[in-house]
This record gives structure tokens, C-alpha cells and sequence, in this order.
């Protein structure tokens, strides 16, 4: 398995510290607000991640932090905690602040089918442990204190920025510098100050005084806590190698003399037609925007599956719907060979099966295995049983819960084939009093019209059932009924 590593810009054969174990750290949200879809595609790249490894028959102990304190509006260290002003703007106290929107997000990944990490772990949590590195950093002598907290100063350490490349190193060029008492430019917070005549919500006592840590040091000590130094994979957004992982790697090594992970995996942006998804300028879109325009959050997952994570994805009302029409058709052949009578396996079958695993580890290649389903799903040679097979196989990867459509037993003798959705995939059902009271009148009043062979009237009915989400289709002594929305 090939992954590219963003400490050494190149691709690298994976080796975990221990035989078929990996020790995977991932930054997880900051509970202030919702998470949009630019956050959330980071989320499916950490998770097709997690199921490749464990394709590879790796056992995976994924630990992902929840930040809950000590992320400051500004990564210049100056602003206010996010989850402070949050709670102030909903006149709620910080603790329900981060709770609820903690609940919120793994919603989200539950509607993603996102396998959630072995373990998560609070900021909060960890407080001791955090005081604990700084004093480590102070003995060592990486520290400095100025009027509003604890600094790391960066000039001390050798090789600090280990992750830039030439584009890091020109942003931190023009970065603006709004702490004035700083040493140097790229010194960070260790330890904030709570505000003279100010009473935080989240603030705790410490040997320079009451305050809060900073964002950065909470994941160094979050991630060694469970995970040991160094550990296998760090990864996270792309947004976070000029900061906040470069600032972690920084800290692990003035304190242990050691890398804090071996492998950096780092997911790229999302970007809307002309900017990129950003909260600060209220340019988002969430999973529950998506699912008020009746998508299904699956077709958002199948929408990044189609681009590597390395590369941009631009979010478009079209890609979505393109995406979600794709993902229906994948669920309407699988549904197609559900039933497939059992046959022996080809050596067809192997050669595809061979092929999804070489394309999986060469860094994630995702599309390619993609749009290779497709030609499994064409390919002549291949009997339908073995299709079946090989969607099962590789939604062990996607995600996109193929192995979950259902379809119950009389299916096959009834009149009628409905289509709905169950937990965000499609069930198939003969049961006509499954549907909205509404439909199933609509459907009997067509079903008259037909008998009597007034055309003109089932069309209306057919056109009336298709303007409030459903399409019908009469194939033979069948009639089909589809959801044309998950939400139905």
C-alpha cells in the first residue's frame, strides 16, 4: 500500500510501527457550529482511509479529538475562543454549546456512513495532560510568556516547518502579524490568559495563571495519550499543514525529540463555483441543506468518491444531482442482482477484484475504482452473481451501503414493484400500503382509469404522482413505483 506523505512530498510504501497494526490520529471538529460539506469531505477521505487499511487487513485503533475549547477566531493567536462567542451569540452556556453540536456531527457522519473512530477524546478531558507538556516545553527552554499567555518560540527549534513546500513557506511570508509582543512571526499559543475582568466559562488554573491552552497543544497531547509517539497517521484537511499540524509536529519534538506520526495524509478543499466553503464568510452549505432539497447524504459521499482527495472538488447543484442520479442507478443494477443464482467464480472475477485492491493502494484511488464498477457492471463476461459479488466487495471501500438494500420475499409474485427508501437506501417492497395515503389512492384512481381505458386521465394521474416525488412505470403485468426523493 502506496500513500503520499505530506512531510516528505512523496509517495511512500506504507510500513506501520507494529505488524499489522496502525495507530491513525485525525482532527476531529470544533463543536461551535455545524459542520458544512467542505468539513464533511474531509470525513469521507479519513474514513475510505480507515476501510482501505482495514481492507488490507490492517487493525485499526483511529482516535479522533473533539476541540472544545482553546480555538481562537484568529490562527495568529488573537480573537476570541470560538466555542466562547458561540455560546455567547446563542445565549447558551459552553458546555451545551459543545455537546449539541457534538451530537450534531456524528449525526452527520452516521447519515454518511462514516465509521466512527475507536475512540474519541475532549480537549477538556485532557487539561492536566496539556499543562503537564507545557511545563516540558518550559524546562527545555521553548517558552516565553507575554502579556496575554504562554508562547512557543519557534527560532529555538531547528527544523521547525518540517511540512511547508514553497506555497507554505510564501503564505507565512505575508501572514499578518497581529500578536505584536510575539519573538518571531511563527510563535504560537501554549497557554491564553483568561481576559482582565473577565470571566470565562472554560478557564482553569495553571502555574502562569488561570487561562485556557491553546488549540495546538491539545491534539500533541491528545493523540500521545492514546496512541504513543511517534504513532503511524496523522491526517487531517489541507488547511491544517502551514498551522496547526506544523505546530503540533513542532511541539512533539522540542518535548520528546521525536517525529509526533510517520505518515501525513491531508484531504483538499472544497470549493463552491467561485469561492472556496468557508464559515467565517458564511459561504456553507451543510448535510441539512442537502437533505431539504431531498438528496440523499449518500449521494454526497458518492459525489467526493469521484474525485482523489489530493485534488479539488467543486461543488455544484449539477454535480450533485449527477451524483445522485449515478448512485440510484448503482442501487437500482444491484437490486437487479440481488437474487443472482450462485455460479462459480472466473478468473474475470479475480482480475477485477486484483485490480480494485492495486488501484485502493496506490494512494487512494478511489475514482478509478469507481468508475471500474461501472465496467464490472457492463462487462458480458461476467455472470450476475459475480457482479453482485464484486459490489459487495467493493463497497467495503465506498461505503455507500450497497449490502444494505433489502427487498421482501413476494417481490416477485406481486403486481406491483415499489421503490422506497429505508435508513438512506433503497428498499423494495410489493406492499402497496407502505405508501403515503396519498399515493396509494392516486395509484388505485390510475389503476381505474386504466381498466377503462381512459389514457388521458391515468397520464394526469402519472403526472400528478410525479410532481410530489414519485414515478410510476408499467413493464408488463408490473407496475413500478419509484421515490424520486430519499426523503419519501
Amino acid at each position: 500500500m502506496k500513500l503520499y506523505n505530506s512531510l516528505t512530498k512523496t509517495k511512500e510504501k506504507f510500513k506501520p510501527i507494529k505488524s499489522n497494526e496502525v495507530g491513525m490520529y485525525s482532527c476531529g471538529p470544533t463543536v461551535y457550529w455545524f459542520a458544512h460539506i467542505g468539513n464533511l469531505r474531509t470525513y469521507i477521505f479519513v474514513d475510505l482511509l480507515k476501510r482501505a487499511l482495514e481492507y488490507n487487513e490492517y487493525n485499526v485503533n483511529h482516535i479522533m479529538n473533539i476541540t472544545d475549547v482553546g480555538h481562537l477566531t484568529s490562527d495568529s493567536d488573537s480573537g476570541e475562543d470560538k466555542l466562547e462567542k458561540g455560546a455567547k451569540k446563542e445565549r447558551k452556556s459552553v458546555w451545551d454549546i459543545a455537546q449539541f453540536y457534538t451530537d450534531f456531527f456524528k449525526n452527520d457522519l452516521k447519515l454518511l456512513n462514516i465509521i466512527e473512530p475507536n475512540k474519541w477524546i475532549k480537549a477538556t478531558d485532557t487539561i492536566d495532560d496539556q499543562i503537564n507538556l507545557i511545563k516540558i516545553l518550559e524546562e527545555k527552554g521553548y517558552t516565553y510568556i507575554i502579556s496575554d499567555g504562554v508562547y512557543f518560540d519557534t527560532s529555538k527549534l531547528e527544523k521547525y516547518g518540517r511540512l511547508w513546500g514553497e506555497n507554505e513557506r510564501n503564505e507565512m511570508k505575508g501572514r499578518i502579524e497581529e500578536v505584536k509582543e510575539k519573538r518571531n512571526q511563527t510563535d504560537f499559543a501554549l497557554w491564553k490568559f483568561s481576559p482582565k475582568n473577565e470571566k470565562r466559562q472554560m478557564e482553569w488554573n495553571s502555574p502562569w495563571g488561570v487561562g485556557f491552552p491553546g488549540w495546538h497543544t491539545e491534539c500533541v497531547v491528545m493523540s500521545i495519550k492514546e496512541l504513543g509517539i511517534p504513532f503511524d497517521i496523522h491526517c487531517g484537511g489541507i488547511d491544517h499543514i502551514f498551522i496547526h499540524h506544523t505546530n503540533e509536529i513542532a511541539q512533539a519534538e522540542a518535548a520528546y525529540g521525536k517525529l509526533l506520526a510517520n505518515y501525513w495524509l491531508h484531504g483538499e478543499f472544497l470549493n463552491l463555483k467561485d469561492s472556496k466553503m468557508s464559515k467565517s464568510s458564511g459561504t456553507i452549505i451543510t448535510l441539512q441543506t442537502l437533505k431539504q432539497k431531498g438528496i440523499n447524504p449518500l449521494s454526497y459521499r458518492y459525489l467526493c468518491l469521484n474525485t482523489h482527495y489530493r485534488s479539488k472538488l467543486f461543488f455544484s447543484d449539477e454535480s450533485i444531482e449527477f451524483a445522485e442520479t449515478s448512485l440510484n442507478k448503482l442501487y437500482e443494477k444491484a437490486f437487479e442482482l440481488f437474487n443472482s443464482e450462485k455460479t462459480e467464480l472466473s478468473k474475470k472475477y479475480e482480475k477485477y477484484k486484483n485490480q480494485f485492491k492495486e488501484y485502493i493502494n496506490d494512494d487512494l484511488n478511489v475514482p478509478s475504482a469507481l468508475a471500474m464498477t461501472w465496467d464490472v457492471l457492463k462487462d458480458k463476461e461476467l455472470s450476475d452473481y459475480e457482479k453482485h459479488e464484486l459490489l459487495i466487495e467493493f463497497d467495503k471501500v465506498f461505503g455507500l451501503k450497497i449490502s444494505s438494500i433489502k427487498t421482501d420475499e413476494n417481490i416477485s409474485n406481486s403486481n406491483y414493484i415499489i421503490k422506497t427508501f429505508k435508513d438512506d437506501v433503497p428498499f423494495w417492497t410489493s406492499d402497496i400500503n407502505s405508501l403515503p395515503e396519498e399515493v396509494k389512492i392516486l395509484i388505485n384512481q390510475r389503476e381505474e382509469y386504466r381498466k377503462n381505458k381512459d389514457w388521458q386521465k391515468s397520464d394526469e394521474i402519472r403526472d400528478k404522482l410525479e410532481s410530489i416525488g414519485w414515478q410510476i412505470e408499467d413493464s408488463g403485468e408490473k407496475t413500478i413505483i419509484k421515490s424520486t426523493s430519499y426523503k419519501n
